[in-house]
């Protein structure tokens, strides 16, 4: 019987140049990424972890557990975490609004601050993204959502 799947999306066929041209451009944007990320970070004197912690924080107060999936490790990584950061005075512990037995983490005042000037100090891609059009650059948001799904 013949494959119902469109050779366009048949995973058991090797990938064109092109295709593997694009994973690799892709792969080598996230290492730089990673670099400028982590450096930013140490510049803040925070660890990749912590940085990256801090700036879900900012978003909204999280349960240990959900920030733990989230970051991809265990709770008790996340706790050392948010105990480096509640001792700069960053992150504070507070009872879930939802359930008074849960302790949510979230992000000071000082916290928001200094995960904004983190995010303002990333110069990896400004200067190359500032070289694009904003049609340019509305494609690549758009192409790069459809890739996320």
């Amino acid at each position: 019987m013949a494959s119902t799947t469109p050779p366009s999306q048949d995973l058991t066929k090797r990938p064109d140049p092109l295709t593997l041209e694009v994973v690799e451009l892709i792969g080598e944007v996230v290492a730089r990424f990673h670099e400028d990320y982590e450096s930013a970070a140490a510049d803040h004197a925070l660890t990749g972890a912590q940085a990256r912690l801090l700036s879900l924080l900012c978003l909204e107060p999280l349960p240990m557990r959900r920030l733990a999936r989230q970051l991809k490790c265990e709770p008790s990584n996340v706790t050392g975490i948010v105990d480096r950061l509640e001792a700069r005075g960053l992150v504070e512990r507070r009872p879930d609004p939802a359930d008074r037995r849960v302790k949510v983490a979230a992000a000071t005042e000082e916290g928001c601050r200094v995960a904004r000037s983190l995010r303002e100090s990333l110069r990896f891609a400004r200067e190359p993204l500032a070289g694009l059009s904003e049609g340019e650059r509305v494609a690549l948001r758009d192409t790069l959502r459809r890739m996320l799904g």
